[in-house]
């Protein structure tokens, strides 16, 4: 069996390693460096699963710049670009998995396309019914991955969900068997439903992540204003196995690539559904930002530096897409505070958003007045009382 993999992002290519330890899978991407990377037996990001894979060889795998040579004999075509969040449309920019459908159906239209990008609800049925007249075969199963973990999280899937029509509920099988076939677990949970309920399942279980950090980052907000001691708090309410202690440690707000562009777009699917929840939970991370940023200003005293460490959202990760950390910077930069960053992965002596990328560490500690960590790292050690965070449990 061959099948393409459309995007070599964290998705697209932590599924080709995936399916190519028992298929030919090719993956496609625009972007030439990680097609060299892939061939090279490199990850382009951070992975530590993925890059042990990756570099031990044995996979069936290949990448390439060329999607019409990729698509024109494979069983499935899986889609995993990017579907950023347009504002202006207040609504995901699909245009690249269009191209690739079109893409496919010019020159292989009896495959089965896969849809893992995320997607308005109703996205997919409104495909099928545009190209009704070429037979578009489409299923569309949501990935459930985390950053820097998403092809261990593909190997010890959570769960398995594939939507389709009706007619295509033997297809919709047979990929969850794949994906089955690829995971290390016995007995994945797996649901085969419709369309648009797959894509439901999507938006509405990022939401409720978001809305559980959400929760505990206003917990904390309160507890930080009526000087109330956060951990045994959240580790009280934890104790409720209804709740559990899990994903309950405070941050600067939910980012990432994920959560801020899917609430948004949960939020603007509802239209004219009554709701009160969904933009609450939207509005509660801007608020978060505004807060946090008003407690640096308030511990820099009117005048001094405040260092930014880290870009990223999470532990491990070289990835600050749509970090929370990003919010807070614009806020304290509009508020007239002087900023400089220690990113690693930028280049020491660079500009980012307009503040100095600083990475000689001991000259970043030095010249921060109050040190800002979403996460904070014992390299902070030395100046623990220059350091502000809400990194409560000291992890993600």
């Amino acid at each position: 069996m061959k099948i393409a993999v459309a995007g070599a992002g964290y998705v697209g290519l932590s599924m080709a390693t995936l399916l190519a330890r028992f298929c030919k899978v090719v993956v496609v991407d625009v972007v030439e460096s990680k097609v060299s990377s892939v061939n090279a037996g490199r990850s382009p990001f951070r992975d530590e699963c993925l890059e042990d894979l990756l570099s031990r060889g044995g996979l069936d795998l290949e990448a390439t710049l060329d999607g019409v040579e990729a698509y024109r004999d494979a069983d499935f075509v899986i889609v995993a670009t990017p579907t950023n969040y347009d504002p202006d449309r207040n609504f995901f920019d699909t245009s690249s998995v269009e191209a690739v459908v079109e893409q496919v159906l010019d020159v292989n239209p009896g495959t089965t396309v896969v849809i893992k990008s995320t997607v308005p609800v109703g996205y997919c049925a409104g495909l099928c019914s545009r190209y009704a007249d070429r037979g578009l075969n489409l299923l569309f199963s949501p990935e459930f991955l985390r950053e820097s973990k998403a092809l261990q999280d593909l190997l010890h899937p959570s769960r398995i969900i594939v939507g389709g029509a009706p007619d295509m509920m033997d297809r919709a099988g047979e990929f969850a068997s794949l994906l089955r076939k690829g995971a290390l677990d016995d007995d994945v949970p797996t649901l085969l439903m419709g369309l648009s309920e797959a894509e439901a399942v999507k938006l509405f279980a990022n939401t409720y992540l978001a809305l559980r950090i959400s929760y505990f980052n206003e917990l904390d907000t309160y507890a930080e204003l009526k000087g109330l001691d956060t951990r045994p708090i959240i580790e009280g309410i934890g104790l409720d196995p209804r709740i559990g202690s899990h994903y309950n440690n405070p941050s600067f707000g939910y980012g990432g690539y994920c959560l801020p562009k899917d609430t948004k777009q949960l939020l603007a699917n509802f239209g004219n559904v009554p709701e009160n929840m969904i933009s609450a939970i939207v509005q509660s991370n801007a608020t978060r930002k505004d807060f946090i940023a008003e407690q640096v200003l308030g511990r820099l005293g009117g005048r001094g530096v405040v260092g930014v460490y880290r870009l990223t959202m999470k532990t491990g990760s070289d990835n600050f897409r749509e970090s929370s950390i990003q919010g807070v910077m614009a806020i304290l930069k509009q508020k007239g505070a002087e900023v400089i960053v220690y990113e690693p992965s930028l280049a020491d002596g660079s500009d980012f958003q307009g503040c100095p990328v600083v990475n000689d560490i001991d000259e970043f500690k030095r010249r921060s007045d109050v040190i800002v960590a979403n996460r904070y790292d014992r390299a902070l050690d030395s100046v623990a009382d220059k350091v502000y965070t809400r990194d409560i449990f000291k992890r993600d």
